[in-house]
C-alpha cells in the first residue's frame, strides 16, 4: 500500500479551490510561510460564522439523542463564538462583529425551533478525518467531515446531511454531495439514501437532492485530483485571470506581499490573516470544516 504521508490529499474544500484558481489552492493548502513554517488563511466575518455555528451542531452528534439539547444551544453558540471574536475572527470593529454574531444566535434558534433530524439517532464516522484511498495506483487519498449522518432504522442506512450558513444555494453543479456519497461509501457500512441541505439562515426544512451516480462521482473526482497532482508536480499553479489575479488569489497574494495583518495562530496552527479593508467581506459560501 501507498504512503499516506507521500499521497496527494483531497477534499470538497481544495478540490473546489483548485477549480476556481489553481493559483489560489496552492496559497491556501501547499504554501507556508519561509519565516514560520505554517500554512495561511485570511479571516473573514463569513468564514468565521459559518465556522461557529457549524461547530455548534456538529458537536451535537457526539451525544446521545436523550441529552442532545439538555444544554441551550445558544450557551454553545456564545462559547464558541469566542475563538472568532475580535480581529482573529475577520471583524474590523464591534459593530462589524455584532451584525454576524446575531446572524448566528437567528441561525442558532431557527434550529432550537426546528430541529428536525437533529433530534433523531444520528452515525457518528471514526476518527477525526474521514479518508479512504480514492486511487492507490495514484496515491490519492480523498478526505473531509461530513456534517450530519441522520440514521434511518427502517432501512438501516443514512441520510447525508449539509448545513449551508451561507445567503445562496448550493451551485447545482456542486462536487460536495458526490464527494460526501463517496466519502460516507467508502468509510461505513450503511448505505446512503437520501441527501439534503439545509439552509439554517432561511429555511426551517431540508432540501432534499438526488443521489449522485457513485461511478461517475469516482471518474469526476479522480480526473480532477490527476490535474491537481501533476500540477503539484511541475509546480505550475496559474491563476486564470493571469498576473492580475482573481477574487480567489489576490487575497492570499496580499498575504505573501506583506501588505496584511497577521492577527494570530488559527486552530489548524495557520498563520491568521486580515486585510486591511472588507474585500474578504462578501458571503460567497460558507466554510467544509
Amino acid at each position: 500500500m501507498p504512503d499516506k504521508f507521500t499521497a496527494l490529499w483531497v477534499s470538497h474544500s481544495s478540490i473546489s479551490d483548485f477549480l476556481k484558481c489553481p493559483r489560489a489552492y496552492y496559497l491556501k493548502n501547499l504554501y507556508k510561510d519561509p519565516e514560520t513554517g505554517r500554512k495561511i488563511q485570511v479571516t473573514s466575518g463569513p468564514l468565521s460564522l459559518g465556522s461557529a455555528v457549524h461547530e455548534v451542531i456538529e458537536a451535537l452528534s457526539e451525544i446521545s439523542t436523550q441529552d442532545r439539547f439538555k444544554q441551550p444551544l445558544l450557551e454553545k453558540f456564545e462559547e464558541a463564538w469566542k475563538k472568532y471574536s475580535g480581529k482573529i475572527g475577520g471583524f474590523l470593529n464591534k459593530d462589524h462583529e455584532e451584525q454576524y454574531k446575531q446572524q448566528g444566535r437567528e441561525m442558532i434558534r431557527r434550529i432550537v425551533n426546528n430541529p428536525g433530524p437533529l433530534k433523531n439517532l444520528s452515525v457518528k464516522l471514526k476518527g477525526d478525518l474521514p479518508q479512504y484511498w480514492l486511487s492507490e495506483a495514484d496515491e490519492i487519498i480523498l478526505c473531509g467531515k461530513i456534517d450530519w449522518l441522520e440514521y434511518l432504522p427502517a432501512t438501516d442506512s443514512v441520510h447525508v446531511i449539509d448545513f449551508k450558513t451561507s445567503k445562496q444555494e448550493e451551485d447545482k453543479n456542486s462536487l460536495q454531495l458526490p464527494i460526501y456519497h463517496l466519502l460516507v461509501k467508502n468509510t461505513q457500512k450503511r448505505q446512503v439514501d437520501k441527501a439534503s441541505y439545509w439552509y439554517v439562515r432561511f429555511s426551517d426544512d431540508l432540501v432534499e437532492k438526488e443521489l449522485p451516480n457513485l461511478e461517475d462521482a469516482h471518474q469526476t473526482i479522480l480526473t480532477i485530483a490527476k490535474k491537481m497532482k501533476t500540477a503539484k508536480k511541475l509546480g505550475v499553479f496559474k491563476c486564470p485571470n493571469g498576473e492580475s489575479g482573481c477574487f480567489a488569489c489576490r487575497p492570499l497574494e496580499q498575504v505573501v506581499q506583506g501588505s496584511a495583518e497577521h492577527v494570530g495562530i488559527g486552530s489548524y496552527n495557520r498563520d491568521i490573516y486580515i486585510l486591511s479593508d472588507d474585500s474578504t467581506d462578501l458571503e460567497t459560501d460558507s466554510e467544509i470544516l
